[in-house]
């Protein structure tokens, strides 16, 4: 089923998939609205890399939104705040294979 945003426009398609492995553009800190973190810290430092456990939409944005889980913190990110890792790399030495 499609959902419509307020705008009538079809929401975007996410460009990165559930478990898929991103990689941070920049230094990622708590705007306020991680509960188990103080406000500022930072969850994930620029060129951490994380895996895709969940998206979602912000329709206010017409934007993808993922959770991202990094080193044990799972963080809300937009694509802008993401690239995908490069072709060869693999999670278990968390380099090229």
């Amino acid at each position: 089923m499609n959902t419509p945003t307020l705008s009538g426009v079809e929401p975007r398609a996410p460009a990165y998939a559930w478990g898929q492995h991103v990689i941070a553009l920049d230094d990622l800190f708590n705007d306020g609205s991680h509960p188990e973190r103080p406000e500022g810290a930072l969850l994930a430092a620029r060129g951490s890399v994380g895996e895709v456990v969940n998206t979602g939409h912000a329709p206010d944005l017409n934007e993808p939104v993922y959770l991202v889980q990094f080193d044990g913190c799972v963080v809300g990110c937009l694509e802008i705040e993401l690239v995908p890792t490069p072709p060869g790399w693999q999670p278990e030495n968390g380099g090229p294979g």
